[in-house]
């Protein structure tokens, strides 16, 4: 879509998923509240096949753009963050995919397009922590010396980045399910499917401790900790709070997977929501099953090379990864009567 012509006016960018977005919905609603806001016409930026948004967002800042909004699925909205990072240019979320998951842990309502293009030129600005990995990735060329045969890559992300069953899942599972079904599907799949999977050997450190070994089902490293259909797989965890979460799903005996899904769909996802179900988490024995801790920095590697997850996308395999948390990192434009999860309890 071609740009306006330059106006010296504040304006707006939209970077959007073509095959995600509703255009016209888009436009509209941008038409409506630029002019409310009087600011410039909205300049528009589609993404490429290869490339979930990078060099739409990239080029938009070079154009001079205010704010931000990421019109797609949260591959999009990680790209377009991790080129916001630092910036000071505010990120307005336009949800249009299957999970939406730093949405729902802003408190924004889904489905509506008017009132999330409504927040970029109405709505205040929060800071909020990125989650940043290196991954480490054997070579894709076995005949190179053995100083070559890994290469380092960094990356944001928003909610969870994950290796074990998690990211076996997800590399298994077709683009068109994905679609359909998001990301309650794995974790439904994933505690299902436990049964039947091997545990996978890691050794992890926490803040530059010394390596220890743990065998686990999935180990995930969160930024926050709700997700679709009310999965609150990590309750302490806040997009403010300048920690990262870690969750370790672990085999201790042969009903863990039991424990697990107790842990995470009755505790987490029923007995939280209120007073009385706290007060019954605190009187039982909590599941050792499931392990969480908050850490600065947390790494992980594995004997042999392993997917890798990044908000709920496949990341091609690894054979380490190291998490940090990059404190206030994102701004990000909110209405004030979104409520965030967990707020005011």
């Amino acid at each position: 879509m071609a740009n306006t012509p330059a106006d010296s006016r504040a304006h707006a960018a939209v970077v959007y998923h073509p095959h995600k977005s509703d255009l016209s919905a888009l436009q509209q609603a941008a038409r409506t509240h630029e002019a409310t806001a009087g600011w410039a016409p909205t300049r528009w930026y589609e993404t490429a096949e290869d490339d979930s948004g990078a060099a739409a967002t990239r080029q938009a800042l070079d154009e001079g753009a205010s704010v931000v909004l990421s019109s797609g699925g949260d591959g999009t909205v990680r790209a377009v963050a991790e080129q916001l990072r630092h910036t000071g240019i505010p990120l307005a979320i336009v949800p249009q995919g299957t999970g939406n998951v730093l949405a729902r842990n802003l408190g924004m309502p889904l489905g509506d397009i008017d009132v999330a293009v409504r927040a970029a030129f109405e709505g205040e600005d929060r800071t909020i922590d990125l989650g940043v990995i290196k991954i480490v990735r054997p070579s894709e060329d076995p005949d190179s010396p053995d100083a070559a045969r890994e290469t380092t890559s960094e990356h944001v992300f928003l909610a969870l980045a994950g290796m074990g069953l998690d990211a076996r899942l997800i590399t298994a599972t077709s683009s068109k399910l994905k679609k359909r079904v998001g990301w309650l599907a794995y974790v439904d799949a994933g505690v299902r499917s436990i049964v039947r999977q091997a545990p996978l050997q890691i050794h992890y450190s926490v803040d530059g401790s010394a390596p220890r070994p743990m065998k686990v089902y999935s180990v995930m490293i969160g930024n926050c900790g709700l997700l679709p259909g009310g999965v609150l797989l990590i309750p302490d965890a806040k997009v403010d709070d300048g920690v990262l979460d870690v969750i370790a799903m672990r085999p201790l005996g042969p009903f863990s997977w039991l424990s697990i899904w107790r842990k995470i769909g009755w505790e987490n996802g029923v007995l939280r929501r209120s007073k009385a179900g706290r007060r019954i988490i605190d009187l039982v024995n909590d599941t050792r099953s499931v392990t969480y801790l908050q850490a600065g920095r947390f790494a992980v590697s594995v004997p042999s090379p392993e997917p890798i997850q990044l908000d709920g996308d496949e990341f091609g395999l690894a054979l380490a990864a190291s998490g940090t948390v990059d404190p206030g990192a994102l701004v990000v434009r909110v209405l004030p009567e979104w409520v965030p999860p967990g707020a005011g309890e």
